[in-house]
C-alpha cells in the first residue's frame, strides 16, 4: 500500500539554562559573577531524500524531538549546543502546519519539497539562557539570577506525497493503463479484468536511449464523481498535479456497454472539477485494444471525434505491444518541448535554508483574554518567551519579570480586564498567581 499521507509532531530542543555562579578563588574574596550561558537547542528540519518514495516510515514513528542544549557552567563556560534533527522525506512532499491551539489566529503555511537535498526548518530551537554575568550593573554587582533556556518550538505537521512523474496515465478502470505501464517500463503493476485492480499509483521509468528517459505514473481508475469522493480515483487525483503531460487511455472496444467518447468526456470533467489547471495540461489520447474487432468497428468515429477537437490521437494494443514503441517516441518528443514543472507552491521556499514561520508577528504585541471567573490568559510572542525563560525560584528573576510586565503595559491591561489578587494568569504553559501589592507568584504548575 502506498502511504502518501502522514501527520507528525516535531519539537525542537530547548535551550540550556544559564549559570548563576560566582568566582571563587584564593586571595580573590569578591570575584563577582562568572556564570556561563546555556547552549542553544537543536532545530528540526525536513530534508529531501531521493532514496525514499513513500511516507511509510511515519506510520511507525510520529514524534520527533531535537536535542536540548547543555547548561552553562562556572568560569563563564557556555553549555554545548544540541544537535539539529533532520527528518528525511521523499521528493514531492507537500507539508503544512496545523493551527496552534494556543494561537488560533496564526495562519496555516504550506511548503513544497521537490529538489534532492532541499530542506526547511520546521521547528526553531530554543536559545540558551543567559548567565548571571549579563545582569551585572554598576549598582547591582552580584546578581544571583540567570535565565532558563528558551523552550524549542513545537507543532503538528501534515505531510502529503504527490508523485513526481513526467507523464500521468489517466482513464477509466480496465482501459489498459497498467498494461501499458508494464509494456514500456520495468514496473510490475497488478493486472486483471475487474474494476479497481489498481489500488495505488504505480510509477515506472521509460528509457528510450542512453540520453533520455522519463517517469510515467499509472493513476488508479477514475469514475464519475471521483472529484467529489466517489470510488478510488479521488484518493490519487493530487498525484496528477505535478505531471507535465497527460496520456489519456480509452478502451476503444467499448466493453461492458460503455461508450469510449462518453468515458473520455467524463474523465476530463472529473479532472477539471478537481483542479481547473489540469485542463490546461497537454493531453494525448491513446485508443487502446486495437487488436479487438469491437475497437476496429468503433475506430472511424473515434478518430473523427478527436480530429474535430484537435487532439493528437494514437492507436495501440498495450497487451499485444502494438504501437507502444512509436507512442513512447512521440511522448518523448512532446516532453522535450515542455518546460519543467516547478513547485506547487512557488513562493513558499526562499533561497538558502528557509524557516517555517506562522506569519509576520509583532514580537511585543499581546492580548489579554478572560478564560473564567478567576482565570486570565496573556498571549504574545515576546512575553511568553520571557516568562518561560524566567527562573521562578529566584526573587531577583521575579522582580525583573514584574518590571517587564509593567514596561510592556501588561499589568495595566490585566487590571483593566478585572484581574484580582490570587487570580490565575496563564502565559503559554506557565501559570502564575497574581498579587496586586507585590510581585506575581509562581504556582509551580505547567499546562500540558
Amino acid at each position: 500500500m502506498l502511504y502518501d499521507r502522514a501527520k507528525i509532531f516535531v519539537k525542537a530542543g530547548n535551550g540550556g539554562d544559564g549559570s548563576a555562579s560566582f568566582r571563587r578563588e584564593k586571595f580573590i574574596p569578591f570575584g563577582g559573577p562568572d556564570g556561563g550561558d546555556g547552549g542553544r537547542g537543536g532545530s528540526v528540519y525536513l530534508i529531501v531524500d531521493t532514496g525514499l518514495n513513500t511516507l511509510l516510515p511515519f506510520k511507525y514513528k510520529q514524534h520527533f524531538k531535537g536535542e536540548s542544549g547543555g547548561a552553562g557552567h562556572k568560569r563563564q563556560m557556555h553549555g554545548a549546543a544540541g544537535d539539529d534533527l533532520y527528518i528525511k522525506v521523499p521528493p514531492g512532499t507537500v507539508f503544512y502546519t496545523e493551527p496552534d491551539p494556543e494561537h488560533p489566529e496564526d495562519p496555516v503555511r504550506q511548503g513544497d519539497l521537490t529538489e534532492p537535498g532541499q530542506s526547511i526548518m520546521v521547528a526553531r530551537a530554543g536559545r540558551g539562557g543567559l548567565g548571571n554575568t549579563h545582569f551585572k550593573t554598576s549598582s547591582h554587582q552580584a546578581p544571583k539570577m540567570a535565565q532558563k533556556g528558551e523552550p524549542g518550538e513545537e507543532r503538528w505537521i501534515r505531510l502529503e506525497l504527490k508523485l513526481i512523474a513526467d507523464i500521468g496515465l489517466v482513464g477509466y478502470p480496465n482501459a489498459g493503463k497498467s498494461t501499458l505501464l508494464a509494456a514500456v517500463t520495468s514496473a510490475t503493476p497488478k493486472i486483471a479484468n475487474y474494476p479497481f485492480t489498481t489500488l495505488e499509483p504505480n510509477l515506472g521509468v521509460v528509457t528510450l536511449d542512453d540520453e533520455f528517459s522519463f517517469a510515467m505514473a499509472d493513476i488508479p481508475g477514475l469514475i464519475e464523481g471521483a472529484s467529489q469522493g466517489v470510488g478510488l480515483g479521488h484518493e490519487f487525483l493530487r498525484h496528477i498535479e505535478r505531471t507535465r503531460m497527460l496520456v489519456h487511455i480509452i478502451d476503444g472496444s467499448g466493453q461492458e456497454g460503455r461508450d469510449p467518447i462518453s468515458d473520455f468526456e467524463q474523465i476530463n470533467k472529473e479532472l477539471v472539477d478537481y483542479e481547473a489547471a489540469l485542463a490546461e495540461k497537454l493531453q494525448l489520447v491513446v485508443i487502446n485494444k486495437s487488436d479487438m474487432p469491437e475497437t476496429q468497428e468503433n475506430l472511424p468515429r473515434l478518430l473523427v471525434y478527436f480530429k474535430k477537437l484537435g487532439i493528437e490521437t494514437h492507436v495501440i494494443s498495450a497487451a499485444g505491444r502494438i504501437g507502444t514503441k512509436e507512442l513512447m517516441s512521440k511522448v518523448a518528443a512532446r516532453l522535450k518541448e515542455l518546460p519543467p514543472v516547478g513547485p506547487l507552491i512557488p513562493d513558499a521556499l526562499s533561497e538558502g535554508i528557509p524557516v517555517l514561520t506562522p506569519g509576520t508577528i509583532d514580537q511585543d504585541a499581546f492580548t489579554v483574554i478572560q478564560e473564567g471567573p478567576d482565570e486570565y490568559r496573556v498571549r504574545g510572542k515576546r512575553i511568553e518567551r520571557v516568562v518561560a525563560m524566567t527562573d521562578m525560584n529566584s526573587e531577583e528573576a521575579l522582580r525583573r519579570l514584574q518590571l517587564t510586565l509593567e514596561k510592556m503595559g501588561i499589568s495595566r491591561a490585566l487590571e483593566r480586564a478585572g484581574v484580582k489578587a490570587d487570580d490565575v494568569v496563564h502565559f503559554g504553559r506557565q501559570e502564575l498567581t497574581w498579587q496586586n501589592e507585590e510581585i506575581i507568584r509562581y504556582t509551580n504548575k505547567k499546562r500540558t
